[in-house]
């Protein structure tokens, strides 16, 4: 039976780090990742368990974080399609409305 592979969302939560850093990792090759379609990154659960417990190790021995800002940027760089679509409603909106 074929093994389910991983998403960037599965992966960004189990490595605890952005959707952003998977896809930046997986480009410089730090995360054994594999292209499905030639669009979509898939991963193998194995390897990225065998990163979770490297990655255990650094983040005891140099304790980082992500700061709010960096979750900003990341909600932002996700989500910037929707929010101005959003906003370019209610712009819409208010303009009809006053007619």
């Amino acid at each position: 039976m074929a093994e389910k592979l991983l998403t960037i969302r599965d992966v960004s939560s189990i490595l605890g780090i952005s959707e952003k850093e998977v896809i930046e990792r997986s480009e410089k090759g730090e995360i054994p990742a594999y292209k499905v379609g030639g669009v979509y990154l898939r991963f193998q659960k194995d390897q990225v368990e065998r990163l979770t417990h490297s990655s255990h190790r650094r983040k005891a021995a140099t304790h980082s974080g992500y700061s709010v800002g960096e979750q900003l940027r990341d909600f932002f760089y996700f989500y910037d399609f929707y929010i101005l679509s959003a906003i370019l409603i209610l712009v819409l909106l208010v303009i009809i409305t006053q007619s």
